[in-house]
This record gives C-alpha cells, sequence and structure tokens, in this order.
C-alpha cells in the first residue's frame, strides 16, 4: 500500500509500466485499472503462471519470464519500472536505461536493518545513502525516500523463537538461524522488519 501511495500522484493513464520482480502479479493488477499497459516480468516460471491465472479477466496485463537483472527493460517500452521487495544495482541501472527523462522509477526494497538480530545483512538489502548513489548513478533524482521500520520485542527466547518459524527453514539454508539463536541466549529480544520505500525520477 505505501508504494502504490507513491504513485498517487503520477498521471499514468494511457502509460506503459513494468513490474520488476512481479511474482503472483498483485502489484502488476493494483496498477493496472490506472495505466494503458502494464507488463510483469519475473525469472520464476511457476510465479508467472499464477499471475496469468489472478489476471484473467484483465485486459491490459501481461506476464513475461524474464531475469530482471538481466533483460534490458528498453524492449518492453516503458513509460514507468516499478518493483516490491526485488531491488539491485542491475535493477535500477537497467531503469536508468529505458525511461525517458521526467518518467518515474518507484520501489519498495528491503533495508539494511532487516533482520539484522540474525547478524546478516540480505544482499538485496539497501540503505539511505546507498540507495541515493546507486539511483544518481543511474540518472535519478530522488524525489521520495523512507524507511518503515517495525521492531518486535518478546518476553523470552521461546516468543522470540515462535517469531521466526517461518523463517528457520530459509535461515538454517544461510547460516543466519545459527546467529539468531545466539542473539536470542545472549539477551537479545527483538525482530527488526525494515523497508525502504522510493519514487526517483529520470533525470
Amino acid at each position: 500500500m505505501r508504494l502504490l501511495a507513491l504513485l498517487d500522484g503520477e498521471d499514468l493513464a494511457g502509460l506503459r509500466v513494468l513490474d520488476v520482480g512481479t511474482g503472483r502479479g498483485r502489484l502488476a493488477l493494483a496498477l493496472a485499472p490506472r495505466c494503458g499497459r502494464v507488463v510483469g516480468i519475473d525469472v520464476d516460471p511457476h510465479a508467472i503462471e499464477q499471475a496469468r491465472r489472478n489476471a484473467r479477466g484483465a485486459h491490459n496485463v501481461e506476464f513475461v519470464v524474464a531475469d530482471g537483472e538481466a533483460t534490458e527493460y528498453a524492449v518492453f517500452d516503458p513509460d514507468a519500472v516499478v518493483a516490491h521487495l526485488c531491488m539491485s544495482d542491475a535493477i535500477v541501472e537497467r531503469a536508468g536505461r529505458a525511461l525517458a527523462r521526467g518518467r518515474v522509477f518507484a520501489f519498495a526494497a528491503l533495508h539494511a536493518d532487516q533482520w539484522r538480530e540474525t547478524g546478516r545483512r540480505s544482499r538485496f538489502a539497501y540503505d539511505e545513502a546507498q540507495t541515493r548513489r546507486a539511483l544518481q548513478r543511474a540518472g535519478f533524482a530522488v524525489e521520495h525516500l523512507s524507511v518503515e521500520r517495525t521492531v518486535r520485542e518478546f518476553a523470552s527466547v521461546e516468543e522470540g523463537l515462535a517469531a521466526a518459524v517461518g523463517l528457520e527453514e530459509k535461515w538454517k539454508a544461510d547460516g543466519r538461524w545459527f546467529h539468531y539463536i545466539k542473539f536470542l541466549e545472549q539477551g537479545g529480544r527483538t525482530l527488526t522488519r525494515s523497508h525502504l520505500h522510493v519514487r526517483a525520477r529520470r533525470r
């Protein structure tokens, strides 16, 4: 909802919007009534198939299997680019090459504080200064940059474990679970969720 709110003042009527890392198409479908056409791309063919099923009846939405970090967005001829929790320097660079002057790039991304209790920062996470540098290099002027941060607090180790139960398998695979357990055992009683919300315009 916060990402959509960043576009509330943007006149997208008749424009072509590219949704990078569309997943099951939630953002693309939310934008479709406001745009001329929306194309959602994702590297996961199963997610794209689900997005296509979700889009039945929507006449101006298309979903394509494509790698957002390798595909040149110019092939989709976008007037705007959006992305929700799918961000990298490669995505910023491709948006900069594809968009004309004055066109908007809006996204939500993991912030550097996301899951900081695990002792490991996601390779997809950005802090404020890093975000500004990446956008400036790609030819964008930042119009809005904010951080949405929620810190859950727990009374016990058991509460902390319960809060992360859905993340256990993933964190065990990448080594973060051990650090989170250690954090709890040493008296830590928080779990941080933190996202960046950004609107930038091509200079």
